[in-house]
Order: C-alpha cells, then sequence, then structure tokens
C-alpha cells in the first residue's frame, strides 16, 4: 500500500513534458505549384522494353549460333556490342516504368 502511495505522489510531483513548437515547413512556390509526374507509364513504353530486349537476345544468339558469320558478317565481334545495346535500351526503358 505504501508503494502504491509513493509511486502515485511520484507520478503526480514529476513535471509534464511540454511539446516543442515547430515552424511551418516553407516550400518554395515551383515545387508547391508544379505539375505531378504522371502516375502510368505510357502505352508503348512495356512492347518498346521488350523488343529490345529480345532483338539484342537474338541478334546474340544468330552471332553464336551462325559462328560470327551473321547477322552482319563484316564488322565481328561488334557483333555482340550490338546485340549488348539493345539490351541496355530495354534496361533504360525498364527503368522509367512505372
Amino acid at each position: 500500500m505504501i508503494v502504491g502511495f509513493l509511486i502515485l505522489v511520484y507520478l503526480l510531483l514529476m513535471p509534464k513534458s511540454h511539446g516543442r513548437k515547430k515552424d511551418p515547413v516553407y516550400i518554395p512556390e515551383k515545387v508547391a505549384h508544379a505539375a505531378p509526374l504522371p502516375k502510368e507509364s505510357p502505352k508503348w513504353l512495356a512492347p518498346a522494353m521488350l523488343a529490345g530486349f529480345l532483338v539484342g537476345l537474338v541478334w546474340i544468339v544468330i552471332y553464336y549460333v551462325s559462328n560470327t558469320s551473321y547477322p552482319l558478317p563484316h564488322i565481328g565481334a561488334w557483333n555482340m556490342v550490338i546485340g549488348f545495346a539493345f539490351i541496355a535500351g530495354g534496361f533504360t526503358l525498364a527503368t522509367r516504368w512505372r
């Protein structure tokens, strides 16, 4: 009983915490009235992204299967660079997809 009384006295005598007063957040006019970002990707984005992946993959597979004779025979290993460029283009478009 005495312990309960001491806890009650302790809680009543403890100072109350006062909340900090915060200044209102400043938002510049340019940001406050900026146009919102589009919520959806353009319709052409997903097909173009997949086309980049597939064209790059097919380009590299044809290069290996044809024993480095196709798709462009006179540029040699640069065919790999072209194939990976298509794939990199697909990944670049993938970063814009929402």
